[in-house]
């Protein structure tokens, strides 16, 4: 189908513990995946999926484990931790990763970001406290003492010690025009989770290069399937805003009580038809985007990274 696009593991923390997400990105990695994806969560977006583990101790096991490149999927550099502390962690890991590593970002959500009291700013204000923290970032990676007296933050005699001299590049997760205009003035890539709409279509102007990412829920059975994906990530129904603005796990479940077993049916590919798994990939690849993740929901994830080694990349790449 392609061999142009490149095809990555997306490690789900708010599912897995962290000797799941280890082992997961080694089978990947042997599998024949080219690159991993990695969320950042503070919680999960449910009590079901049950994990919520530190993902900057993660990339530093990851970067002992595999060769593969990692990207965050997406961080968050405006609430809950100060950009300033994010340039060095992201320094770090580009570090330890000896240059594999990439920085992706978003306006994040007040499910992990409000954590600490602070107020959940508008859209609007979240992309202008976004735009500012990755100037404070960037200027940070230059490895020169940081004076910065911005609207929204602060940075006093900073400099950054541990470092390449090649920054993290900067890929930038837009669901909207505002955020696909900050993401194609700033961003070095696109990240999204849908493959087609006004957002893919500003930024493809743009030239630089899309990535995307979706779930499965490999099984057995498309029943099995269906069974895991509803009971981990119905939150994968809510429409709008609602992944924005709803403050804990508990109201994340109490909204996708409102998104019915069938959603998930006809929205998740869910079992073992390796015809189903490799035309999934399909819109991604029509769109032309340059890289698409794929995460497993349930247990199964050893078979399903078992197959899609055997049966299910070497479809894709043709």
């Amino acid at each position: 189908m392609t061999s142009d696009t490149l095809i990555g593991y997306f490690l789900s923390c708010e599912e897995y513990d962290v000797d799941e997400l280890l082992e997961q990105a080694v089978l990947a990695e042997q599998a024949g995946f080219e690159a991993l994806w990695i969320s950042d969560h503070y919680h999960p977006w449910n009590d079901e999926q049950g994990q919520s583990a530190f993902v900057w101790s993660l990339i530093g096991a990851l970067s002992q484990v595999t060769e593969l490149p990692v990207t965050t999927a997406v961080t968050c550099p405006t609430v809950r931790i100060h950009p300033a502390v994010l340039a060095q962690a992201a320094a770090t890991s580009h570090a330890l990763l000896k240059g594999r590593f990439r920085l992706g970002v978003g306006t994040g959500e007040a499910l992990n970001e409000h954590i600490l009291g602070d107020a959940w700013p508008p859209e609007r204000v979240r992309l202008e406290m976004l735009e500012e923290a990755i100037e404070v970032m960037r200027e940070l990676w230059t490895g020169e003492a940081v004076q910065h007296h911005g609207s929204h933050y602060t940075v006093e005699n900073a400099r950054i010690y541990t470092r390449r001299e090649d920054p993290p590049p900067v890929w930038i997760s837009a669901f909207g025009p505002r955020a696909a205009e900050l993401a194609t003035r700033m961003g070095d890539g696109l990240i999204t989770m849908m493959p087609s709409g006004e957002v893919v279509d500003a930024f493809r102007e743009s030239g630089k290069p899309m990535a995307a990412g979706f779930k499965v829920a490999w099984a057995d059975t498309e029943d099995e399937g269906v069974a895991h994906a509803h009971r981990l990530w119905p939150n994968a129904g809510l429409p709008g805003e609602l992944s924005q603005v709803l403050p804990s796990p508990q109201h994340f479940a109490q909204a996708s009580t409102l998104v019915g077993e069938d959603w998930t049916r006809e929205n998740t590919v869910c079992g073992s038809d390796v015809e189903k798994h490799v035309a999934a990939f399909r819109p991604f690849l029509d769109a032309g985007f340059s890289e698409v993740y794929v995460a497993n929901m349930g247990p199964n994830y050893r078979p399903m990274i078992e197959a899609y080694g055997e049966k299910v990349l070497p479809a894709l790449r043709g």
